[in-house]
C-alpha cells in the first residue's frame, strides 16, 4: 500500500466507527479498511453506503457481482476481483464464466461477449459494465436492451453497484491496496 496501514496509535478514530466496520467485516479489518480509517467521514460514509450496495439491494446478486468483476478486471483492481470473484460464485456464477470474462476483457472489452459460458443477460450486463467503466456513456442499444430485463428500480440498483465499484477500483488502484496475505 502506498500509505501506512491505519492503526489506532497512528490516528485515533471513534470506537463506534471502528466497531461498526468490524461488525460489517465479521470481526477483522481488511486492507481497504486500513486505508479508509485515515479519514473518519470517508470511513463512516463508506461503511454505511457499501453495506447497502453489498447486502441490501434485492436486484440479482449474481448479476451485480458479474458487473463488479467486470469493473475489477477492466480497471486492474486486483484487490476488488480477489474479493468479488468468490462472491460471484457464491451467488450462483461459475468459474467458467469468470474465466470467459477474463478472456473477454483481455481480447476486446468493447465488443459483444460471445462465449458460450455466458447467457444473453450475462453478456448484456458485461457490456453495460464495460461501457460504464471504459466510456462512461452507455449506448442506447445496451440500455434499451437492459430495460427488457429490469424494471426501473433494478436498473438503478445495477447501475449503482457498477458505478460504486468503479469508485472503489479507483481508490484501490490509486493507493496501491493489495489483497490480504
Amino acid at each position: 500500500m502506498r500509505i501506512p496501514d491505519w492503526t489506532p496509535e497512528l490516528k485515533a478514530q471513534p470506537q463506534d466507527l471502528v466497531d461498526a466496520i468490524l461488525a460489517r467485516r465479521g470481526g477483522a479489518l481488511i486492507n481497504l479498511d486500513k486505508a479508509l480509517l485515515w479519514s473518519e467521514p470517508v470511513a463512516r460514509g463508506w461503511n454505511v453506503y457499501l453495506k447497502a450496495v453489498r447486502t441490501e439491494l434485492p436486484t440479482s446478486r449474481e448479476l451485480r457481482e458479474l458487473g463488479i468483476c467486470t469493473v475489477a478486471l477492466l480497471t486492474g483492481a486486483h484487490y476488488e476481483y480477489h474479493h468479488h470473484a468468490p462472491d460471484y460464485v457464491a451467488a450462483g456464477g461459475t468459474q467458467a464464466k469468470l474465466d470467459a470474462l477474463g478472456a473477454f476483457v483481455k481480447a476486446d472489452p468493447r465488443s459483444v461477449p460471445n462465449d458460450a459460458a455466458f447467457t444473453a443477460l450475462d453478456a448484456l450486463v458485461i457490456r453495460y459494465a464495460a461501457q460504464m467503466t471504459l466510456d462512461v456513456k452507455v449506448s442506447d442499444e445496451v440500455f434499451n436492451a437492459l430495460r427488457q430485463h429490469f424494471d426501473t428500480t433494478q436498473l438503478v440498483e445495477l447501475t449503482s453497484a457498477i458505478a460504486t465499484y468503479n469508485m472503489v477500483a479507483r481508490f484501490l488502484v490509486a493507493l496501491g491496496i493489495t489483497p490480504e496475505a
